[in-house]
């Protein structure tokens, strides 16, 4: 899963736009390369929690004239296609941004990141341990969070669902009988991006995990031989069948792109009724649509799968985005960095500009800060999946190593459109274990 994912408002196409992260950057670094003296680099996304990246940098350069990190920004897309290459290279920013999982692993395994145990402790102390578990490997320490948490939730157009007489589906049989209503009302009854393809991931994961538990997708982080062929994966697979036959998704969402937030207009526009997306792209909506998002956006949990194993408090999506340090930089750069994390990384204002955004950080101990937001409602109910959940998923696409991953995506999108059967897709995963 993207942003897997941030929330993206550039294209692909614009995705190599480049912007000053602070008045005082004095340029930006490439790959590897510094600004100069004690400062440092990164490579950050834009869109979703980018404002409050921008804040904390800004600060971080005018309190250290003499070490400030240069940024350079990217859409999704086009940043995960630049990084992997930057730091098989060598040319890795200073700073590393990732959704830990296997891409963390691979980096630690191979010494590209720096082991941080016991020098971010900063950044680290007030954590939910939850997430902050995601940024470690074999024992070591080699990320740490930097943004909000990011549950998979199922929002929806109030009005368009009180117009087809549709309440929010608290199971799978509830939405598909809201499919057949929505349908009725000339909408399309679920945005989905799947141009993008990641946004299907959302999918398959929680309907596995509604059906069989977390302890399936397990198994095939596991490699155990068959793991694809689960019959929770393979019920989950036939279910996404039944939902698209039944145009759950419309007949146009191959060519709809999440990048360009074209799933969340749909729904902000009220031409489809519901969005199953990232917490990420609640900013968007939110700078985009403040009307709807003050008077209009629902949210919910996704539905339970009558008979399923899953814990329904059970959450997917990404823990958070992470900072990891290359082991490339020179050393005045790493020191630049471990101090940026730190002093910057979940300190008071960081806290505040996320909450600001509407997003979550996961830091213990936040409902009183939540409460006193202008609009807490979005914000509380995000933060209480995150806190309550028996088990939080990391996106699939960055959990499994990356080869697998790809072909996770490229069988997904085929099945999505109709042209491989569930057993079909398992089989064809099986073969990547």
């Amino acid at each position: 899963m993207a942003p897997s994912s941030a929330g993206r408002t550039l294209t692909a196409a614009s995705a190599v736009l480049v912007l000053a992260a602070a008045a005082g950057c004095g340029g930006f670094g490439g790959g590897g390369s510094s600004p100069g003296g004690g400062g440092a680099t990164a490579w950050a996304l834009t869109g979703g929690s980018e404002e409050a990246f921008r804040t904390s940098f800004e600060s971080w350069n005018e309190a250290n004239p003499d070490r400030e990190i240069a940024v350079e920004w990217f859409a999704n897309d086009a940043y995960k296609e630049k990084i992997r290459t930057a730091v098989g290279s060598g040319q890795a920013p200073t700073l590393v941004f990732s959704w830990a999982g296997g891409t963390l692993a691979d980096y630690a395994r191979s010494g590209q990141v720096q082991d941080l145990s016991g020098q971010v402790d900063g950044a680290t102390e007030d954590l939910l341990p939850s997430v902050a578990a995601n940024g470690e490997v074999d024992g070591g320490l080699y990320a740490v969070p930097n943004n909000q948490a990011q549950p998979a939730v199922l929002y929806y157009n109030e009005d368009v669902l009180a117009d087809a007489g549709v309440e929010p589906p608290e199971t799978l049989a509830d939405m598909m009988e809201a499919v057949e209503a929505l349908k009725d009302e000339g909408v399309v009854p679920i945005a989905l991006a799947g141009q993008s393809v990641w946004p299907e991931l959302m999918w398959i994961q929680y309907l596995t995990d509604r059906i069989g538990g977390p302890e399936v997708f397990q198994r095939i982080l596991d490699g155990e031989e068959g793991a694809w062929s689960d019959p929770a994966v393979v019920e989950a697979a036939t279910a996404i069948e039944d939902l698209v036959e039944a145009g759950a998704f419309g007949d146009g969402f191959g060519s709809v792109d999440a990048d360009s937030g074209a799933d969340t207009a749909l729904l902000h526009t009220g031409k489809a009724g519901m969005l199953l997306q990232g917490s990420w792209v609640y900013p968007n909506m939110a700078s985009d649509a403040p009307g709807f998002v003050e008077d209009g956006l629902g949210h919910t949990a996704f539905p339970v799968v009558e008979g399923g194993a899953g814990d329904p408090s059970n959450i997917v999506g990404n823990p958070a985005n992470f900072w990891s340090v290359s082991s490339d930089a020179p050393e005045e750069e790493r020191q630049t960095a471990v101090d940026y994390l730190n002093e910057q990384v979940y300190n008071e204002e960081h806290v505040q500009s996320l909450l600001d955004l509407g997003s979550v950080p996961p830091v213990a101990g936040l409902e009183e800060e939540i409460a006193a937001q202008d609009d807490p409602e979005h914000l509380e109910f995000t933060y209480g999946m995150v806190r309550d959940a028996d088990h939080f998923q990391l996106s699939w696409d960055q959990a499994l190593p990356p080869a697998q991953a790809q072909e996770l995506l490229s069988n997904l999108d085929l099945l999505f459109l109709g042209e491989v059967t569930p057993e079909e897709f398992t089989a064809a995963m099986d073969s990547t274990l």
